[in-house]
């Protein structure tokens, strides 16, 4: 998969998707300190431990940088950002029952944002899994040359 690049410049607001999901009782925020175990758990339990690893560096910024989306006050997605690398959104994921409802582009949108308040100007998605969805959503174009990118094994010689 390869990683793709956003201009953080003309990103479409976020407050219309939060208020669309609020009214259906989907909160997105960012967690709480005293919540990075529960959301780790979650994290681990529906994407795997790489990811639940990956997550725990947003706790260590400041804000942190990770939203979550709740509902009826229990974890069903997350996005983060500046964890993996600096400038990288993701990982990112929602509970397949509650795909399709607009919260996974509140949550790429929400870090995104995140992004830009942190004054990068561009923005990187990492192994971008669903390239349609983000070219759709935030106008993301793949990076070429980009696979295996970060993910790669370092001690693995490059391929040719």
């Amino acid at each position: 998969m390869p990683d793709m690049l956003v201009n953080l410049l003309n990103l479409p607001p976020v407050s219309r998707s939060l208020e669309t999901l609020g009214a259906a009782g989907i909160i997105i925020r960012r967690p709480l300190p005293h919540e990075a175990g529960p959301v780790r758990d979650f994290v681990k339990k529906h994407f795997g431990r790489a990811w639940a690893d990956e997550i725990i560096v947003g706790y260590a910024n400041k804000p942190i940088s990770l939203f979550i989306a709740t509902k009826g006050g229990k974890v069903v997605g997350f996005g983060a950002y500046d964890c993996t690398c600096r400038a990288f959104f993701g990982p990112t994921g929602v509970l397949e029952a509650e795909r399709h409802r607009g919260i996974g582009s509140a949550l790429l949108l929400a870090g995104l944002w995140g992004l830009r308040e942190n004054g990068y100007a561009y923005g990187i998605i990492g192994s971008a899994g669903p390239t349609e969805f983000y070219r759709r959503t935030v106008g993301a174009i793949p990076i070429e040359g980009s696979e295996p990118g970060i993910y790669a094994d370092p001690l693995e010689p490059a391929k040719e």
